[in-house]
């Protein structure tokens, strides 16, 4: 089986034009749904199996949830002109904290879109101009812009999306 590389090893090249944003928008505002197709119909037992005493798929869907907050905190940040992005808690605490496993998989999914839709609707009518706007990522230590940290965020949802994909798939195969 292929062994994904861990996200905190993943290095970033933006360059690409910022004409695409919308397309990378897209991306970004399908991430509810290819997360509900992928878990809606899994069983509990599939749900809380924590690999090697990693995080479950009700984990990986819950961390998303998490990182909605610092998502609007980032997006305000490169609004306001602040010179460096808020910082990630790299802890995972709140992951740890919320429990996510005694959660319905169907109520982690509605919060989840609904903390998505929120996002995509500050970004959406953003022009070129704000899409090109410039801060640095605190743990990349590099400039990005609002186009650059919105295709971060979207290869951060796929990570998590194919972590999950390869916990089913060792489960069920």
């Amino acid at each position: 089986m292929f062994k994904q590389l861990n996200w905190v090893e993943r290095k970033f090249n933006f360059d690409f034009p910022v004409e695409i944003f919308p397309v990378i928008l897209e991306r970004f505002r399908g991430t509810p749904a290819r997360l509900e197709e992928m878990t809606g119909n899994l069983s509990e037992e599939i749900l809380t199996y924590k690999p090697e005493g990693k995080w479950s798929i009700k984990e990986h869907a819950g961390h998303l949830i998490d990182l909605e907050e610092l998502g609007e905190k980032r997006i305000s940040d490169f609004l306001s002109g602040k010179e460096i992005l808020s910082p990630a808690d790299m802890s995972n605490k709140k992951n740890s904290e919320a429990g996510y496993n005694q959660k319905n998989i169907y109520d982690i999914l509605k919060e989840f879109r609904s903390a998505r839709e929120h996002i995509v609707k500050r970004l959406e009518n953003f022009t070129k101009e704000k899409a090109a706007i410039v801060s640095i990522h605190p743990r990349l230590n590099q400039p990005m812009r609002i186009i650059d940290w919105v295709y971060f965020m979207s290869e951060h949802d796929d990570h998590h999306l194919t972590s999950i994909r390869l916990i089913v798939k060792s489960l069920i195969n």
